[in-house]
């Protein structure tokens, strides 16, 4: 090789040399702007792993409500609170409250039926009563009138009872009273005269809260006594005072008991 040719090759290598280094210096400078711009990265990394280790925001996905799993045999379900609010939400209960309705007005209907059904038997009741005293010749068995109805005959006669009873132990339960002779068909004026013919109106009772002389009786309230001897009444002596109920109430002296409390009745 002649010295012409070998000075060229060097000066080639050399050009390759320095041409490499500028390469070097170049990726380096390169991978320190990148770590730089980061700003995480440390003077010898070259950037490109921190870029790929940024995280991109993920947008929030909504699940639908799923039911809990089974549980086992035995074993109480577990509900979690999204999944109660959102099953409550959507659930329709419609038929549910048109059926509630329905069976509401259904027993409404069957209570009005059955306490007409009721009233119209207490006027039969009382009605047939006021035919079997007027048949054995009791006066003024038709003073009473059962046709009302329940509510109006309570409210007339527990007033007119409440003022015939008024400054005795008694006073107070005029209502009582007519409430007992409408449910048993009798004159709501009977018991209340009794009272004043054998107690003067519960004054001088020889038995608790027994104001009529009955067989004997004692009872635990006025409101108990009241239907117990209203009940006797009708059952056993029929609607409304009369000579022969007077014999069998007050044999020894019936007459006078008979003129006594027939009076009284004629007070109420």
């Amino acid at each position: 090789m002649s010295k012409q040719s070998n000075i060229t090759s060097k000066g080639v290598a050399v050009r390759v040399g320095v041409a490499g280094v500028a390469c070097a210096v170049a990726v380096a400078s390169l991978g320190t702007g990148f770590a730089s711009a980061g700003g995480q990265g440390s003077g010898t990394s070259f950037g490109l792993s921190d870029a790929a280790s940024v995280e991109v925001p993920q947008v929030a996905q909504t699940s639908p409500v799923e039911a809990p799993e089974p549980a086992a045999e035995g074993a109480p379900m577990e509900f979690s609170e999204s999944f109660v609010l959102e099953t409550t939400a959507k659930r329709d209960i419609t038929a549910n409250v048109e059926e509630l309705e329905d069976r509401l007005e259904a027993e409404r209907i069957a209570a009005e039926e059955a306490a007409r059904a009721r009233e119209a038997a207490c006027i039969e009741q009382a009605q047939q009563h006021q035919a079997e005293a007027a048949a054995r010749g009791c006066s003024d068995v038709y003073a009473v009138d059962f046709t009302i109805g329940r509510d109006a005959f309570v409210e007339l006669w527990g007033g007119r009872i409440d003022a015939y009873l008024a400054g005795f132990p008694l006073a107070g339960y005029g209502a009582t009273f007519a409430e007992a002779a409408w449910e048993y068909g009798v004159d709501p004026r009977w018991s209340p005269a009794i009272s004043n013919t054998e107690s003067t109106r519960g004054t001088n009772c020889f038995r608790a809260y027994n104001a009529w002389g009955w067989m004997g009786n004692g009872w635990s309230s006025w409101t108990e006594a009241i239907h117990g001897h209203v009940k006797g009444l009708a059952d056993g002596y029929g609607f409304t005072i009369s000579v022969a109920n007077a014999q069998k109430y007050c044999p020894p002296t019936y007459m006078d008991w008979y003129q006594k409390t027939s009076a009284e009745i004629a007070k109420i």
